[in-house]
């Protein structure tokens, strides 16, 4: 880690020894000629910006002598004027109904820009990113765009090969709080129980979004429990759709990996092509409907073809499983008057997958030779339906600004298996299944009112309100066949995800209502506060009260100070409250029937398991922001996270286990876990580095972006119960340990170069993931060691309607370290890690704009 921050060190020292530029200035007025005190001033397509003065001045180094400034403050029109170097530019600007303002996450003053909040926030153009990457969904978007953000593609990992997990700064898939228009975005069903990442946690299901629909994410990397929720203990993910109108876009991608590790001779695989059409109409004066209709097709990989000898074999079928999603969305806002507007944006999401399960081969005990002579490979297939909209009303009166909003969001998972058998039906069993599946609801109604005081200290603004929300979560069973045992000598159910069955059945509820109070004030021209505190009432967990405070100081025009410090709440999800399901697990490649038994089953009863109580954090940070040459901006912010009472899934008891063996016996399981707090605590530490630098470079110019983050996650002791006190080794063994830890890779460091000349455009970016250390089935360390993936694109613009991208992604064909198929995790050559495990990837792109 020493020799990575060392490398970005010396990279940033390059970066200000050719910085170069050129320096504007002038006042922002309002329409009466009176300053406008902390107006926005920011140079487009930057994080290169400054706030005006007592006397509504400023001063601005831009990187260009053409940049376009863009001016906002609150209750105003946006104003954007293209520069000229060294010259005065003046601004005056009109009061704004409410469809102009700007909002950032991470302060609740729409009189921010990014660089300017107490806490470090990523803005990501998505229109820029997508005509330069191959990536078409927008975990992978954001996994090559923001260095703290991690995402895996899974294999053999049941639900979650069809819902890659994600998070922020090595933290739980649920405690990064997803936003979508500033309003919070529902959880997927699922909670994930295999795989590399996220075990054991619930997340928001990004790819149900389709990219073509959103002009911005912004991504708040700190604790924001107190400003948003109790979800938001690492972090806010802010999703904001496009509102242009008279203009149509369309995008047709395609892509394929070079193959490689197959058991054929095909050169490519894991074809992937996405059509989409974005398109606004105007309603009334200033109102708008914006939509988005958007298709997606992933084909199957196949990487499994590792080992020489076939007794190390676990899978013949291992990669990327097969997925069809298809996605309308729509984003509205219409006026009432001059200072009111009625809005309502969300959508719809189908998704059907196609998984490869672990491999039974001829003579395994599960398969029956007369229906598969040659053994057979399960595949676990879902139709996931996601589904959400929002309904409000926003407006200003007298001044202050007021947002009542309702939300409903729903995802449902329906599982069937294809490929199969019931083994104790022998000859006689269907081949596939309806295996049942799992759906949650949430409805949330949400209240903000807000003022900014421009007159009181160097502007001063409140903010409060309230939410009320509601969740309802289910398991449904499947058909009979697809779960029951009809012959107590061979195993019963479907191969390869047993259905749910009767016993499993869920129907549980539970409703949160909070409140807040937030305030942000200029106490002088350098010095802003923000505090912030949150009271939250669960149903099921009781009460929770959490604060922030944070802080951002101009040493100079050039170099500002930051820092917070917040404590966070998040309350179990439903499905680790109510989970509970007997599924097929591989050790060593021989297949064992688990029990996961949910937090009020005879299982967790018997050991004296207590019920699952609440996390809690306590977040720190301190950054620094640097414009110390035009066209050159630095962010360093360093961070720290503890959260106590982390909840996990357990390893697993055996039927062999004296407290509970014959318990697991009765039930005709070989091993049983659950869900508990058993975590005392973990603490995360780690720095976020970003450099952007631009500049004249021959007859083009060269945009030169180091996006950096390193990290450390230590877990504190086990918590047990009596009952299995000296068995903390299988309560929470290495290998789960190993898992937690690797969702917080020590390192990821992203250098990207795009250089423009004209109409031609190059990208070129090299992304450094950190080594992983994962313990395998035998409990030794596998190691995937540090890997660099190196992507090239080129886009060309033959008219203002039309454009063409070529690229590659991986085009060096680096895969990680391989390991022994038959004890990973997944069942192939790789654990599912970062830089993922299909090699080289070649996509082209066509754009048109009209």
């Amino acid at each position: 880690m020493t020799k990575s921050i060392f490398t970005c060190l010396l990279l940033l020292a390059g970066f200000c020894s050719i910085a170069q530029g050129f320096k504007i200035s002038g006042r922002v007025l309002d329409a009466q000629g009176e300053p406008l005190i902390g107006a926005s001033v920011l140079e487009k397509g930057t994080n290169n910006g400054t706030i005006t003065n007592a006397s509504g001045a400023y001063t601005l180094s831009v990187s260009r002598s053409n940049a376009v400034i863009v001016v906002t403050f609150v209750g105003y029109s946006i104003v954007e004027r293209e520069a000229k170097a060294n010259a005065t530019l003046d601004f005056t600007l009109a009061e704004a109904s409410i469809l102009n303002q700007v909002t950032v996450v991470g302060s609740r003053n729409g009189n921010r820009s990014s660089t300017d909040t107490p806490s470090p926030v990523d803005v990501i153009d998505i229109r820029e990113i997508t005509t330069k990457q191959g990536q078409l969904d927008v975990n992978q978007l954001l996994q090559f765009a923001a260095p703290s953000f991690n995402s895996n593609r899974q294999t053999g990992s049941d639900g979650a090969d069809h819902v890659d997990p994600a998070s922020l700064r090595g933290l739980g898939p649920d405690q990064t709080l997803v936003l979508i228009n500033g309003k919070r975005r529902h959880q997927s069903a699922l909670v994930n129980l295999f795989g590399s990442r996220g075990r054991g946690n619930t997340g928001t299901d990004l790819n149900a979004i389709p990219a073509a629909a959103i002009e911005r994410i912004e991504i708040l990397r700190d604790g924001a429990a107190a400003q948003y929720g109790s979800d938001a203990i690492a972090g806010v993910i802010n999703i904001v759709l496009k509102e242009t109108v008279d203009q149509l876009t369309a995008n047709a991608n395609a892509g394929i990996y070079k193959a490689k590790y197959r058991f054929d001779n095909k050169n490519f695989d894991g074809l992937n092509y996405n059509v989409n059409l974005n398109y606004g109409f105007k309603i009334a004066e200033k109102g708008f409907v914006n939509v988005t209709a958007d298709y997606n097709f992933r084909d199957h990989t196949n990487r499994a073809n590792t080992v020489s000898d076939e007794a190390d074999l676990a899978r013949r079928q291992y990669g990327d499983p097969k997925i069809n999603n298809a996605a309308l969305y729509y984003n509205a806002k219409v006026p009432l008057g001059q200072n009111f507007q009625v809005y309502s944006f969300g959508g719809i999401n189908k998704r059907k997958g196609d998984a490869y399960a672990w491999t039974r081969f001829a003579d395994d005990d599960r398969n029956v030779p007369s229906v598969y002579p040659n053994g057979f490979d399960p595949i676990i297939a879902s139709t996931i339906d996601d589904r959400a909209v929002t309904g409000g009303v926003r407006g200003i009166w007298k001044l202050w600004d007021i947002d009542l909003s309702n939300t409903y969001g729903y995802n449902k998972f329906q599982f069937d298996v294809r490929n199969s058998i019931n083994t104790s039906l022998g000859e006689g069993s269907q081949t596939e299944f309806d295996a049942g599946g799992f759906q949650l609801a949430q409805n949330v109604t949400n209240l903000n009112i807000s003022r900014y005081y421009k007159g009181i200290l160097q502007g001063l603004n409140i903010a409060f309100g309230g939410e009320f929300r509601t969740e309802r979560y289910k398991i449904f069973a499947g058909e009979r066949p697809s779960y029951y045992n009809y012959d107590p000598t061979l195993a019963g159910g479907s191969q390869g995800f047993p259905g749910y069955s009767p016993a499993d059945v869920t129907d549980q509820s539970r409703s949160n209502a909070g409140a807040y109070l937030d305030i942000e004030a200029d106490l002088t021209k350098k010095l802003l506060i923000d505090a912030a505190v949150r009271f939250e009432s669960y149903s099921d967990f009781g009460t929770t009260l959490n604060g922030k405070v944070g802080l951002r100081y101009k040493i100079t025009n050039s170099i500002a100070l930051r820092g917070s410090v917040s404590t966070g709440f998040r309350a179990p999800s439903l499905a680790q409250k109510y989970f509970n399901s007997t599924f097929t697990n591989f050790v060593n490649g021989e297949a064992v029937d688990v029990l996961l038994a949910n937090n009020n089953s005879d299982v967790t009863r018997s050991l004296g398991i207590p019920k699952l109580k609440e996390e809690t954090s306590q977040n720190a940070s301190i950054g620094l922001t640097l414009n110390p040459a035009p066209g050159l901006s630095v962010t360093v912010d360093g961070y720290y996270v503890k959260v106590k009472d982390r909840v996990v899934l357990t390893g697993q008891f055996s039927d062999e286990d004296e407290d509970i063996g014959n318990l697991l016996k009765a039930l005709r399981v070989g091993k049983a876990q659950f869900f508990t707090n058993a975590l005392s605590y973990t603490t995360t530490k780690g720095i976020d580095l970003i450099v952007a630098h631009s500049a004249a470079l021959g007859v083009g110019r060269l945009s030169t972006t180091l996006a950096a983050n390193f990290n450390q996650m230590d877990l504190g002791p086990v918590n047990t119960v009596p009952r299995l006190r000296g068995k903390e080794d299988t309560y929470f063994d290495e290998r789960e340990r190993r898992f937690v830890l690797a969702s917080a890779p020590p390192s990821k460091i992203n250098l990207t170069f795009d250089y423009a000349i004209d109409k031609l455009s190059f990208m070129l970016r090299f992304v450094r993931f950190g080594e992983v250390k994962l313990a395998n089935w035998d409990y030794e360390l596998d190691i995937y060691n540090a890997k660099v993936q190196t992507d090239l694109t080129a886009n060309y613009k033959l008219n203002k309607n039309f454009s063409i991208s070529i690229g590659g992604s991986n085009i060096l064909d680096v895969y990680p370290d391989m390991s022994l198929p038959a004890l990973t995790e997944s069942g192939g050559g790789w654990d599912p890690v970062q830089m993922g495990s299909n090699g080289a990837f070649f996509f082209t792109r066509l754009g048109f704009r009209f």
